[in-house]
C-alpha cells in the first residue's frame, strides 16, 4: 500500500495530485503544520520532519519532485511520463526541477517572513525581494506557454506541469497570482479544471476532516 503522509497544500500535494491522476490505491495521513513541532510521532517516519514522506514496498521518499517521477515511472504506464528516448525528455526533467528548486524555493522564503515568523522577526524587505525572485523566475513558464501549447511538454499533460502547477498553486496561497500573465493565467486555470486536481483538493479536505486535522489555514512545509 502507498502511503503518504501530508499537510494541507503543502508540497506533498505534489504527490496527492500525481496519485489521484494515476488512479492509484493509497493510504493518505493528514498531519498539522508544522509536524515536526505539532505531530513529534512523526519523526520516527522522516527525523527530519518534513512533509512529504511517501513510503512504498520498503521504499521511503521524502522530496515531492521526485516522488512526482517516480510514482509516473513505476505505476504510470506511459501516463504523466516522457521516455528516455523522447526529444522532449530533457524539458521534461527540467520543468519537473524546475517547479521545485527554481520556482518554489523564493516563495518559501515569502511564506516564512510574512506569515510564519512572530511578527517581531517578519522581514518585509527579504519576502519583497524573493516575491520579485519569484516572478522573476516565472517568465521562464510564460515564454514556454507563448506558442499557445497546452503544457509544458507540448499537447500531453505530465509530471513537469503537476511540480509547475504546485508552484502557482502555492503563489495564489500567497496572493502573487494577481502577477500571472495572460498564458500563465489561462494554464493556471487548465490545470485546475483537471478532474485529478479537483479531487485531490476535496480527498486532503475530506481526509482532514476524518481524521480531525485542521486544514482551514493553507500553509506550505517549509524546510528549515
Amino acid at each position: 500500500m502507498l502511503t503518504l503522509y501530508h499537510c494541507a497544500d503543502a508540497r506533498s500535494f505534489r504527490p496527492l495530485w500525481t496519485l489521484e491522476e494515476l488512479g492509484l490505491t493509497y493510504q493518505l495521513n493528514m498531519l498539522p503544520f508544522p509536524p515536526r513541532l505539532l505531530a513529534k510521532d512523526y519523526l520516527g517516519v522522516n527525523p527530519l520532519g518534513t512533509i512529504p514522506t511517501l513510503l512504498d514496498d520498503g521504499a521511503r521518499m521524502t522530496e515531492s519532485a521526485a516522488m512526482i517521477q517516480y510514482l509516473a515511472a513505476r505505476y504510470g504506464e506511459g501516463r504523466l511520463d516522457v521516455p528516455v528516448q523522447d526529444a522532449r525528455y530533457a524539458a521534461y526533467l527540467n520543468w519537473l526541477h524546475f517547479g521545485e528548486a527554481t520556482l518554489t524555493f523564493p516563495q518559501t522564503l515569502v511564506l516564512r517572513y510574512t506569515r510564519l515568523e512572530p511578527e517581531d522577526r517578519r522581514q518585509p524587505q527579504v519576502a519583497g525581494d524573493y516575491r520579485r525572485w519569484f516572478l522573476a523566475r516565472l517568465r521562464g513558464v510564460e515564454a514556454a506557454l507563448a506558442d499557445e501549447r497546452p503544457y509544458l511538454c507540448g499537447e500531453a499533460f505530465t509530471g513537469a506541469d503537476i511540480s509547475v502547477g504546485y508552484a502557482l498553486l502555492l503563489a495564489q496561497t500567497l496572493g502573487i497570482e494577481e502577477a500571472f500573465t495572460g498564458p500563465v493565467r489561462v494554464y493556471w486555470d487548465r490545470l485546475t479544471a483537471r478532474e485529478a486536481y479537483r479531487r485531490a483538493r476535496r480527498v486532503q479536505a475530506q481526509a482532514a476532516n476524518d481524521q480531525g486535522v485542521a486544514a482551514a489555514q493553507v500553509t506550505s512545509a517549509l524546510k528549515p
